[in-house]
């Protein structure tokens, strides 16, 4: 089976998506994420990605008041991330309500701070966000390629005990032209143990199954339900 993680981008505190991060590219679909959230929770999904994009852009948690109302609202278990930077940020995150959290550029600009993440709140409660272009690890909202390869990158982390990966392949991201399915078995060729995470791409049902057959553990979708592309009654098959 295949986990299925339906996506909430906060922007002002409304349910947001952009295309390839490009902030310019905004829709609104929702101007109170709960109620999304609940659709969510009554369809039977159990898991949730909540992502700051305010707070990527801050560098520090910003949208975490509408965290805790998802929390309390909602029986969702929920990631979330974006402008996670400080040991300060992950007490709001968790005392918020957040189950896990995402680290992805901290996790390339101060390896030391993740790694004392990893080891005081545990590797079960910290998802590693390996974002990528050209299979070079991108960060800053992707505003900025780095020169970390993607798996020796992955690899690192694993052996400090992660085994959650989100891999947002960029150039898919709010496309809705099918995920990077290639390079998700490429992965998980390389590190069969890892829990990956698809995310990017996903257009519709038939993507989903193409990643279950792939043996891809979870996927993240975002657009594709809020353009109706795929519907809450179809990922029930799923559930």
């Amino acid at each position: 089976m295949i986990e299925i993680i339906p996506a909430i981008d906060l922007i002002d505190g409304k349910c947001v998506r952009l295309s390839q991060g490009d902030y310019a590219q905004k829709t609104v679909y929702y101007e109170d994420p709960l109620d999304v959230a609940k659709m969510f929770a009554d369809a039977g999904i159990k898991r949730l990605h909540v992502v700051d994009l305010d707070g990527a852009k801050a560098q520090h948690i910003v949208n975490h008041k509408v965290l805790e109302r998802l929390a309390i609202h909602t029986p969702l278990v929920i990631d979330f991330g974006g402008g996670l930077k400080s040991n300060e940020d992950l007490r709001i995150a968790f005392e918020s309500g957040a189950a896990m959290v995402t680290g992805g550029s901290i996790a390339v600009r101060d390896p030391e701070v993740f790694t004392a993440w990893i080891e005081q709140f545990g590797a079960e409660k910290i998802i590693l966000g390996a974002d990528v272009k050209d299979k070079k690890i991108a960060i800053g909202g992707w505003l900025e390629t780095t020169e970390f390869d993607l798996m020796p990158f992955i690899q690192g982390y694993m052996q400090k005990g992660i085994s959650k990966v989100i891999c947002t392949d960029i150039s898919k991201d709010g496309m809705l032209t099918g995920p990077a399915v290639k390079l998700y078995d490429e992965m998980l060729q390389e590190e069969p143990a890892m829990y990956l995470i698809a995310s990017g791409g996903v257009s519709e049902i038939a993507d989903i199954e193409e990643l279950l057959a792939h043996n891809i553990p979870a996927v993240i979708i975002g657009k594709a339900i809020y353009e109706g592309k795929i519907s809450l009654k179809a990922l029930e098959k799923f559930l």
